[in-house]
């Protein structure tokens, strides 16, 4: 996201409690109009999204991130607290629409209260409606409108009821501007008021509560000169001000004042009556069954995942082959026609081929958050993730890992034990992301056959679930010898709320599904499109006159031999690949990696494969289309021109022994080797960011490899 925002423009902050269905009424608002990015300076993930109010006028709306309350136990919630507190900073809003969970709307009023302090236009939506409704809730929405002195609206983010009224009160608010004037909610102690004066004068702070939450959060505000944090450290020293009590006791004063207007204002049944969603709590949430449903569950998944992407992969598969071939008989025999169809098309179709499966994941994965599902999953596991030196908040960031590691890595900031949290940055990497799903699918349809156990469950989706129960195995290995290497004494504990069960709201999965593959297709095609015309280049010229010494040498080997044309041409590509550049450097670490099965092309596609896990099956397509590649392109004979990658690859052999590259042992020791390795610089890069040093993210990379290494090497030797 650009860090300089329009001042010109309308900016309305959407803030509420995490669970609060914040984001669903964000996608109800915007709709298509969205985007993510990150606040200035910080990883922190904010979408963003384009309002059009009924007058016709324009407003940006930002998404911050879920929090409790201004007083943060995390990066995402200081975060918000940061912004707030900084009326200069470029998110620093308009106008507030807050969200809150009608049904349990007791716990949402403690931020709300605080917002309401900083005298800024607020509009209350009081969100879930529907749900209050079927568990016989009434609001008095007059009653809480007169109470807070704010718009109040109920609506349901998941059906639209109500966004048409909401966008009205909203409008209305920011145009008279109606915070002015409000009464402040909380009364300060006379402590508090005398620092929050002194803070005011010294630094220009028009907002009294604005001033106090500086004076709690000055050490870690990022906007503070050195001279204000001292003005204010002498302030606080000067008044005796025990920052973490006085949080304490203000957070108790609002409950004692907001706890009884609440009550009035709601009319709830007295004891809730056993609901749908306890009656499916008490088999998915059991202690023995919960966690067998959810393995059958992730098994379904992955046979999806492989069942409903056949069709979709050979038509994109065979697409790019008629493609390249389309594009071979109607250009000249020149380079740049090979640059074209070996370098740019066969490395992004080396990938495009996987979006089918990718797609589905996401779908899949998103329907099970919408239903409420995952939520569980979080409760289920906290016991067991705490013996392994991290807690039920982990297995967010373990979960999210399955897409991709670095936000994964980033969500971790929720995480408020910076042990619990360090171990969870190390060990979210090992869980199979989706960047490793290109190569398990080459892999397992390469050797792996496709038969069915019980009638049921194909072998390969079998194979395909076993890599991310290795991953996950993995990871939790290494959470539980970090926990006993850094002796971690403190304890933390996991809050979070259940959602009741309902139907997925179909507008937020397909657009979540939208926005992740297309974040996939941009950011993966970027680097396979460099990484290919590069990987191309270092194929076709080598140096000096290594290549044309070579290719002489060849042509004169398949005289002696009596060789025909076809023949003598694939010796010459062969000889001229194993002459060029990416040749030599290939044949130079093949000693290292033929003890696990590799030949010198699997040796570049590892190295290429650094820059992201998912270029491996680009690159071994640009090096088997240039390996495959006759003199003249236009005598390229149909079968030739629509080999698949993987048919190429089945085809492969050592040109020492004859015997095939991808054997199930080689396919099998890559596997693991991508399971276990670190192969991805990106997420290196976020946890040096996220650790504050480039200590973590090299022990985390040497102890991924040398795991990788010997556990691929003990997998080629037990299958050979």
């Amino acid at each position: 996201m650009h860090g300089d925002v329009d001042s010109h423009i309308l900016k309305i902050a959407l803030i509420g409690n995490p669970n609060s269905g914040k984001s669903t009424v964000f996608n109800q608002i915007t709709g298509l109009r969205q985007r993510t990015g990150n606040f200035p300076g910080v990883t922190v993930e904010v979408k963003e999204g384009s309002l059009h109010f009924p007058n016709g006028q324009e407003a940006v709306l930002y998404d911050f991130p879920g929090t409790y309350s201004l007083y943060p136990t995390s990066s995402d919630e200081k975060v918000v607290a940061s912004v707030l507190c900084n009326p200069s900073d470029p998110f620093f809003p308009d106008a507030i629409l807050y969200v809150a969970d009608v049904t349990k709307l007791e716990k949402h009023l403690l931020l709300f209260t605080q917002l309401l302090d900083l005298n800024l236009p607020i509009v209350l939506a009081l969100n879930m409606s529907d749900s209050a409704a079927d568990l016989g809730i009434k609001v008095n929405v007059p009653k809480l409108t007169e109470t807070f002195g704010v718009p109040v609206v109920s609506i349901s983010g998941r059906t639209g009821h109500n966004t048409m009224r909401l966008l009205l009160e909203l409008e209305k608010l920011v145009q008279l501007n109606s915070a002015l004037g409000r009464k402040p909610f909380y009364v300060f102690t006379e402590t508090e008021k005398q620092i929050s004066e002194a803070i005011r004068l010294n630094l220009a702070i028009e907002n009294p509560y604005r001033a106090l939450l500086t004076a709690h959060h000055y050490q870690w505000l990022p906007f503070l000169k050195k001279s204000d944090k001292d003005t204010i450290d002498a302030i606080n020293d000067t008044k005796k001000f025990q920052s973490l009590r006085t949080q304490v006791d203000e957070t108790l004063e609002r409950y004692d004042r907001f706890t009884p207007l609440a009550k009035q204002a709601v009319n709830a049944p007295p004891v809730f009556p056993n609901t749908v969603t306890d009656r499916i709590d008490a088999v998915l949430t059991h202690r023995w069954w919960g966690p067998l449903i959810f393995l059958f569950v992730m098994l379904l998944v992955f046979q999806a995942i492989f069942d409903w992407s056949t069709y979709p992969m050979d038509w994109i598969e065979s697409g790019f082959a008629s493609l390249g071939e389309l594009i071979s008989t109607r250009m000249p025999a020149t380079w740049y026609t090979e640059l074209l169809t070996d370098g740019v098309l066969a490395g992004l179709g080396g990938i495009m081929v996987f979006i089918p499966q990718i797609a589905l994941l996401f779908l899949l994965v998103s329907i099970l958050e919408e239903i409420g599902y995952m939520s569980r999953v979080v409760f289920m596991f906290d016991k067991t993730m705490r013996r392994f030196g991290m807690n039920g908040r982990s297995m967010i960031s373990l979960i999210s890992g399955s897409a991709c590691a670095v936000p994964a890595i980033m969500s971790s900031r929720t995480i408020g034990n910076w042990q619990e949290r360090l171990i969870t940055i190390m060990v979210t990497p090992f869980i199979s992301c989706s960047a490793r799903i290109p190569v398990y699918l080459v892999l397992i349809g390469l050797a792996v056959p496709a038969i069915k156990i019980m009638g049921v469950f194909s072998l390969q989706s079998l194979v395909f679930g076993a890599m991310y129960l290795l991953g996950l195995l993995t990871a939790l290995a290494a959470g539980w010898a970090m926990k006993r290497w850094l002796n971690r004494r403190e304890h933390s504990f996991l809050a979070i709320e259940l959602p009741v069960y309902r139907m997925p709201h179909w507008k937020n999965v397909m657009l979540n599904v939208r926005e992740n593959v297309w974040a996939f297709i941009t950011g993966a095609g970027k680097i396979i499109l460099v990484v290919s015309v590069a990987l191309w280049a270092l194929s076709r010229f080598g140096p000096g006159n290594a290549i044309q010494e070579a290719e002489s040498v060849a042509r004169m080997e398949s005289m002696q031999k009596g060789a025909d044309t076809t023949a003598t041409e694939e010796l010459v590509q062969q000889r001229r690949l194993e002459a060029s550049w990416a040749g030599q450097a290939g044949k130079w670490m093949e000693p290292a990696i033929r003890p696990l099965g590799y030949d010198w092309k699997i040796g570049i596609a590892l190295l290429t494969s650094f820059a992201a896990r998912e270029v491996f099956t680009g690159t071994l397509a640009v090096l088997y289309n240039m390996s495959d590649q006759e003199a003249d392109i236009n005598d390229r004979s149909e079968t030739q021109a629509k080999a698949t990658l993987r048919e190429k690859m089945k085809g492969e052999k050592h040109s020492d022994n004859g015997q095939p590259v991808y054997s199930l042992a080689t396919a099998l020791s890559l596997l693991v080797f991508y399971a276990l390795s670190m192969q991805c610089f990106s997420t290196l890069a976020v946890v040096k960011r996220e650790t504050g040093s480039w200590k973590w993210a090299l022990v985390q990379f040497l102890f991924m490899s040398i795991l990788a290494y010997f556990a691929a090497w003990a997998v080629y030797v037990a299958f050979t």
